[in-house]
């Protein structure tokens, strides 16, 4: 699909992306290492002590030649699966160009997975080798693949990372997979149900590179930190292979999140671009004050949607405002508040902002494919007529899944409701899953869940339909509170009072409960399905307060 043909630089510049990345001769190696100098930093790797390393692109290229020539030598060939389970690391970048020199799918496994989940993927995608940190080993088990263990000693008839790259010379020609050809199988988080596996193509990196120039704006000057992990599509999509596409140094994290390291690798290295969760951001918020020695010229959020509350607190703490973006495994970034000046708008409270240069968004009614009117709540969907960087079309061997997915050739459905406003600005309502109908009201869950984090006793919420005879649904909800709040009846009402005075007198939850925590994806994703079904198997057993601990 072409863009169609406008003068605006924008349009230019997708219709470069597009040529670029779907070349039939496209060699992965040549567009994300190749081509760039090889005394260039890649990135600049920080450990939990603020030491940091520049790795080169001459070091990746180097190292990542021989790792190709030891896969090569155990097998691999282009189309084959090959998965890492390792923490943000020089060598995980490593790993990655490797298989992508073979002409390997790429299988990333988010190290917080336990043995199970990582066996699902394994066997799901046919994986031949896994390259996996020392740390992690023990997960894999005896499974009767290919291992290789980084960073420490490994189960017999393992191969040692470093022996690997050093007993096998440099790659002789990296593979040519071309813009069609399978780069990444990723699976999704798993918010909604059970994961699915994505296969992506070579080409989608036109889609993330535009977001990269175009969502977050990173320029040549910036300091630029995605602190997403790479096990996840934003992580991946953005903090590794578009930076390595464009050539822009980043900062990579090789440490455990914390608040407190978190602030002080943006003091220390003076990030000027920052990109994280909402989840992240909480926990800056809840931390405390801000450095006073941060240059943050831009920051934008994902994952999740963003509360107005943080976007307050961003211009307050942080010196600038959080920019809302949204997008998807199957997708990439969709909408968003851009920070290139191109295509940037006013920030709208609690809008996500537009459709993405390169894709078209629409909000199509309940039960048929007619766009509703401006205002009117609906199904979020992508136009694939008007949309050139779309480049889902199927998830791995499930055609049943696929189908729920698309209206025709014309429609994708993202899954997820909201509303789109005259100007087109989105607001985000919910996982279409997660919609409450109570007593012919839709209510989204975002927005109590919204007036909820505003007030000062709550640190995170979740909101979940639960059945009732008389209305169909009753809202409830799910309170982490801030350390050193107690859980009282007396909190229970003014919490009550706060989403009546809020948002609306009729969607205040019926039940509050207090918890340590809630139900999320690896990714930091709420699973309001989780709750939902374990309030669904206890209904009717709790009082109208219930406050359990």
């Amino acid at each position: 699909m072409s863009v169609p043909a406008t003068t605006t630089a924008i349009d230019r510049r997708l219709r470069e992306l597009l040529e670029e990345y779907g070349a039939p001769d496209l060699c992965l190696a040549e567009v994300l290492c190749d081509r760039h100098p090889p005394d260039a930093v890649a990135f600049t790797v920080v450990d939990e002590h603020l030491a940091a390393r520049e790795l080169t692109y001459g070091e990746l290229a180097l190292r990542s030649r021989r790792l190709a020539s030891a896969l090569a030598a155990r097998g691999v060939v282009p189309g084959d699966r090959v998965a890492t389970l390792m923490p943000k690391s020089a060598d995980l970048v490593v790993a990655m160009l490797a298989i992508w020199r073979c002409g390997a799918a790429y299988v990333p496994l988010f190290t917080a997975f336990a043995a199970p989940a990582v066996s699902m993927r394994l066997d799901a995608s046919d994986v031949r080798v896994v390259i996996v940190d020392a740390g992690q080993r023990a997960k894999l088990g005896a499974t009767g693949r290919t291992v290789i263990v980084a960073g420490g000693p490994g189960n017999a008839g393992d191969v040692a990372f470093e022996d690997a790259i050093a007993e096998h010379g440099p790659q002789a020609q990296p593979a040519r997979l071309g813009g069609n050809g399978p780069f990444v199988r990723l699976f999704t988080s798993g918010t909604t149900g059970d994961p699915k596996a994505v296969v992506i193509p070579a080409r989608a990196l036109a889609a993330f590179v535009a977001y990269q120039e175009i969502g977050l704006d990173v320029r040549a000057g910036d300091v630029f930190w995605n602190a997403a992990d790479p096990g996840w599509a934003y992580g991946l999509y953005y903090a590794i292979c578009a930076p390595l596409a464009t050539g822009r140094r980043s900062l990579l994290l090789a440490a455990p999140f914390s608040a407190d390291l978190t602030f002080r690798v943006l003091a220390t290295f003076g990030v000027t671009n920052f990109a994280a969760a909402p989840t992240v951001y909480r926990a800056l918020r809840n931390a405390g004050g801000a450095p006073d020695a941060l240059k943050l010229r831009v920051c934008s959020s994902a994952g999740e949607p963003l509360n107005a509350d943080l976007v307050t607190w961003g211009r307050d703490a942080l010196g600038v405002p959080i920019n809302d973006q949204y997008g998807q495994t199957e997708l990439g970034m969709v909408v968003v508040n851009a920070h290139a000046p191109a295509a940037a708008a006013p920030l709208r409270p609690g809008s996500m902002g537009h459709a993405m240069p390169g894709f078209s968004v629409a909000i199509l009614a309940e039960s048929s494919d007619d766009i509703v009117a401006p205002g009117e709540p609906g199904r979020v969907a992508v136009d694939l007529h008007a949309s050139p960087l779309m480049w889902f079309e199927a998830y791995a061997d499930a055609p049943e899944r696929t189908a729920e997915r698309f209206i025709g050739n014309r429609w994708y459905l993202t899954g997820d409701a909201g509303r789109m406003d005259a100007d087109g600005y989105v607001f985000f309502s919910s996982r279409d899953d997660d919609v409450i109908i109570m007593a012919g009201y839709r209510i989204g869950p975002f927005d109590i869940e919204s007036v909820l984090l505003e007030h000062p006793a709550v640190a995170e919420s979740a909101v979940v339909g639960v059945p009732d005879d008389l209305r169909g649904e009753v809202v409830e909800a799910f309170v982490v509170l801030r350390p050193g709040v107690e859980a009282t009846t007396a909190l229970v009402t003014d919490l009550q009072q706060h989403v009546k005075d809020g948002f609306a007198a009729h969607a205040y939850p019926r039940r509050v409960h207090f918890v340590p925590e809630l139900p999320k994806t690896p990714s930091g994703k709420i699973q309001r399905f989780l709750l939902r079904e374990t309030r669904r198997q206890a209904s009717g057993s709790a009082g109208p307060n219930a406050t359990p601990s």
